[in-house]
């Protein structure tokens, strides 16, 4: 069972994957005792592959589920997305979670992202045939593999326990119908979920699963310290680098495109600090996790009561990652838990 699939409410913490092997090393066993549920690290384009972080992660922790967030079918084929899941599945113990997105940023290495969901779903259907052991063909519209093809080794199980990272209706319907979870990443707006959830029981009922079966998760760059303001101003320049990317999927009152373009401009010169000043308070409160303890836990608060079964504060964290973290977990996490009681 996904973790924060049925109903639950669960928080997560999501790392880059470009840290030296000791601040992970470093951070995850205090992320377990913390009590969050499940870390991520992220696979974005031009970083290092999530797969030796998480392997390190793997082996520093006992109980938390973790996994990548998200691989993307264009640059991976879905037999190396397998062995990736199996790699960390086994040093895990049965822990690893896959994700898997569309991508973004790949038309600047010249790989055209046509066709997504359908890709999305060939690549679904054959790792989930290479994990069963079926030797009989797969034939799809861009993935197939022969009759009698079958790993050379055995997975530790055989169901996938599947995250989606999509936005839009057709990509939440496919996570309805075939996994355990949706993300929205690089969001914090609690106005998206509830047609989100629509989206999801349309794909659920087409796969013949419960309504409320696929988790719904929220994640986005979350910024707290005991400064509030000081946090706002570091998470206002994080936002402005994705911005331009999850804007247009969101569109935000009173950011025009000459605003966009404006911080991309900035963020592609290296002043993230102006950029960031370009991002309006209602702006940045769409996007990030930011502020004071109690802000954010308000912030995670509200998702919940729209409907979100997890919520997952992306990097930075705070001013420093273990001081972040710190906070979230002895302050947000614990506001969280009181409030279900």
């Amino acid at each position: 069972m996904t973790a924060g699939a049925g109903g639950g409410r669960e928080l997560s913490i999501a790392l880059q994957s470009d840290e030296d092997l000791a601040t992970y090393a470093g951070l995850a066993p205090r992320i377990e005792e913390l009590g969050f549920g499940t870390v991520s690290v992220y696979s974005d384009l031009l970083y290092p592959s999530p797969l030796l972080p998480l392997i390190t992660i793997a082996q520093r922790t006992r109980r938390i589920r973790l996994g990548p967030a998200c691989l993307n079918p264009y640059l991976i084929h879905p037999l190396e997305i397998a062995n990736q899941l199996h790699i960390l599945d086994t040093v895990s113990g049965g822990r690893a979670y896959l994700g898997l997105a569309r991508g973004a940023w790949l038309d600047a290495v010249g790989v055209a992202q046509e066709r997504p969901v359908l890709r999305l779903r060939e690549a679904i259907d054959v790792v989930r045939h290479l994990f069963s052991g079926r030797d009989e063909a797969y034939q799809g519209e861009i993935f197939q593999v022969q009759p009698g093809v079958r790993l050379a080794y055995r997975p530790l199980r055989p169901e996938v326990d599947l995250l989606l990272g999509a936005w839009g209706p057709l990509g939440m319907s496919l996570a309805g119908e075939l996994a355990g979870e949706v993300k929205i990443g690089g969001s914090a707006n609690p106005a998206l979920l509830p047609p989100a959830r629509q989206a999801l029981a349309r794909g659920e009922a087409r796969g013949g699963r419960p309504p409320g079966t696929a988790g719904l998760v929220c994640g986005a760059v979350t910024v707290v310290d005991e400064d509030g303001a000081r946090a706002r101003r570091l998470a206002r320049a994080e936002v402005a680098t994705y911005l331009p990317v999850v804007a247009g999927l969101d569109p935000a009152p009173g950011l025009g495109a000459a605003d966009l373009a404006a911080m991309q401009r900035l963020v592609r010169a290296g002043d993230h600090e102006a950029a960031g000043r370009l991002v309006p308070d209602a702006v940045l409160d769409r996007f990030a996790f930011s502020g004071t303890p109690d802000q954010v836990a308000a912030q995670v608060q509200a998702l919940f009561e729209a409907g979100a079964t997890r919520v997952e504060f992306g990097t930075p964290h705070g001013l420093t990652a273990a001081h972040g973290i710190e906070l979230l977990g002895r302050r947000v996490l614990a506001a969280v838990r009181s409030a279900a009681r």
